[in-house]
């Protein structure tokens, strides 16, 4: 009873509930938009270049942020030799922003830019508005379908670690790298009927269990979370405050206990700030960094650290140099006939 005396309400227009929209959302629609957009752009630039036409749109460097494996050769190619893949530079570029973003502040690459991460949080959201509810594996179950996505990771970061500067170089100078883009684009013109089915499973997954892809099989994912774990920020909580409602449990879209620990130190943690979002106290929960006051993040606050730095790079790239292919497209229409005999 004491405690509940000194505890101090949030005024009620800051408590949100559960399935509120917040400027996470926001930020998720407009970068899923704009994924869309720069996938409509290279569909139409594909489609003219694969018929010898000249193409009437500008390839969109930020494709290659769908070739995350490729982009880790070149970053550690670069960091050894000093050169920057010409080739598809803009995917090292997001490479290596999701890598200092995560570190910074969490999974927030995962849970408010990635695309595939926010068409996953609508599917499990369609199913709990579809059947009133999502479903749960069994906790022995779950932990061992989330390494799954560990073993993954440690399979592509084994794979690139043993390759020699020979072997990369060699790699980033291939037909394959150079058309690996348009491939990519042909995975899912030209999909097999397992690819389908694999894809539609997903999807399936996806709609009953809460962030299916993300949770048990995303490499990225992986990669980002153990780099939030070793950065500054942490969700905190305050137990003395702390009246066991059970809401911040009940929203943290990763099944995090925050309600029992005092700070969460999981590589499942995606900063979305749910839990600070529901928390009816005041000075409860909060996203912490070290060095910054415990007050200083905010929804608003972080979604402009995330997008600002996302434009800054961006920028930055462009200024320096390292946004745009220097692929001509005579080295396209040469490779467009050999594609389908051109393997890793």
């Amino acid at each position: 009873m004491e405690r509940m005396n000194r505890i101090h309400k949030k005024p009620l227009g800051e408590r949100l509930k559960p399935d509120a929209w917040t400027v996470r959302n926001g930020v998720q629609l407009g970068f899923f938009l704009l994924t869309l957009l720069v996938g409509l752009q290279f569909a139409l630039w594909v489609s003219r270049i694969s018929t010898g036409q000249i193409p009437i749109v500008a390839r969109p460097p930020g494709v290659e942020g769908f070739l995350p494996v490729g982009s880790l050769i070149g970053l550690k190619y670069w960091l050894l030799t000093g050169i920057w893949d010409k080739i598809h530079p803009a995917g090292m570029v997001i490479l290596l922003f999701a890598i200092l973003l995560s570190w910074l502040v969490r999974k927030s690459f995962c849970s408010w830019l990635c695309p595939i991460g926010t068409v996953s949080e609508w599917l499990w959201r369609l199913g709990k508005w579809g059947f009133g509810r999502n479903y749960e594996i069994p906790k022995p179950l779950d932990i061992l379908f989330r390494s799954l996505k560990y073993l993954i990771l440690f399979f592509f970061l084994f794979a690139v670690i043993v390759m020699g500067t020979e072997a990369m170089g060699g790699f980033l100078g291939s037909s394959y790298w150079k058309i690996s883009d348009i491939k990519m684009l042909r995975f899912f013109t030209h999909m097999s009927a397992l690819t389908g089915f694999v894809l539609i499973a997903l999807v399936i997954g996806s709609v009953f269990i809460q962030n299916f892809w993300c949770r048990y099989l995303c490499p990225y994912g992986a990669l980002t979370g153990l780099l939030g774990m070793i950065g500054p920020t942490r969700i905190q909580r305050s137990d003395s405050t702390c009246i066991d409602c059970d809401l911040c449990n009940r929203s943290c879209p990763q099944r995090l206990p925050v309600s029992t620990k005092p700070v969460i130190m999981s590589a499942e943690c995606t900063a979305c700030m749910q839990c600070v979002d529901v928390c009816p106290v005041e000075d409860t929960l909060h996203l912490s960094t070290w060095g910054i006051p415990k007050i200083f993040w905010t929804r608003k606050r972080l979604a402009i650290v995330v997008v600002g730095s996302f434009i800054v790079s961006v920028t930055l790239a462009r200024w320096l140099g390292i946004w745009e292919s220097s692929l001509s497209l005579n080295t396209i229409y040469t490779l467009i006939p050999q594609i389908d005999f051109l393997g890793h």
